[in-house]
């Protein structure tokens, strides 16, 4: 049985914590909320979505651009600034050299979409994907953040933590639907932890997005928790594949771990 390692509060979505700079915590929900919506927002708009009063988020938003951590485009809406370019891509280049190579090789076996995620905080981060090979392709994007309840990446990681670290982790979070399979009981999903424990994989049956399926192994041995996954539309992603898949993962997923530390 895996080792239990202790789950980090915090994240994206967490409560600040004793100690936090809230108005940090409100700068960088201004960053992800502009992120996440994939183009500009007014400054109304982006009060309402992330419920920061008015005045805080012009101040917020005027702070940033002076930085180039947005900028305002000449309609008075708000987009992403060009100063974040390099940070992401210095953050790219930590994944690993191999990453991609390792993600090619489970679309060339597979022809689904390969991902790599990391545990952050309260949430799931995908950080490297390789496409698959047909026109239908997985709906997660690198970048989006998910809750780990709902996702064969997140259940693969967790199985990894005790179950008392996991409450308090769904106690911070919830257990929020997304589709009619979404597990919301906790001691539900607790059950399906111990069961990816024992077959060392997990599975996403249309949890998380409807009509996708996902299977995902997480190693041990990182300095931060990860989970490799294959995902693609459910009548590809059928139980054989499913069972091919899973050696393949593992294999790869030892690879990243040497890879990665």
């Amino acid at each position: 049985m895996p080792s239990h390692d202790p789950i980090p509060p915090g994240g994206a979505g967490a409560p600040a914590r004793p100690g936090g700079v809230q108005s940090l915590h409100r700068a960088l929900d201004v960053l992800e909320t502009v992120a996440s919506r994939g183009g500009t927002l007014t400054i109304g708009e982006i009060a309402e979505v992330t419920g920061v009063p008015l005045p805080t988020v012009h101040r917020l938003l005027r702070t940033l651009v002076e930085r180039g951590y947005m900028r305002q485009t000449p309609d008075r809406r708000y987009a992403l600034g060009f100063r974040l370019a390099p940070l992401a891509a210095s953050a790219g280049s930590m994944v690993g050299a191999g990453t991609e190579r390792e993600l090619s090789s489970l679309v060339d076996a597979l022809g689904e979409t390969a991902n790599l995620a990391v545990l952050d905080g309260d949430r799931v981060v995908y950080v490297a994907q390789v496409p698959g090979r047909h026109s239908m392709r997985m709906f997660t994007e690198v970048g989006r953040r998910v809750h780990p309840h709902c996702t064969a990446v997140g259940k693969a990681m967790l199985a990894h933590a005790g179950d008392e670290d996991v409450r308090v982790l769904l106690q911070r979070t919830g257990l929020p639907r997304h589709t009619d399979r979404t597990l919301t009981d906790a001691e539900e999903f607790l059950a399906q932890l111990t069961e990816v424990r024992e077959q060392g994989y997990a599975l996403d049956d249309g949890e998380q997005e409807v009509g996708v399926r996902c299977v995902a192994v997480a190693p041990t041995g990182t300095a931060v928790p990860i989970g490799v996954s294959v995902s693609g539309p459910a009548p590809r992603m059928t139980d054989d594949l499913v069972a091919r898949a899973v050696p393949l993962l593992r294999a790869a997923a030892a690879r990243l771990v040497a890879d990665l530390v």
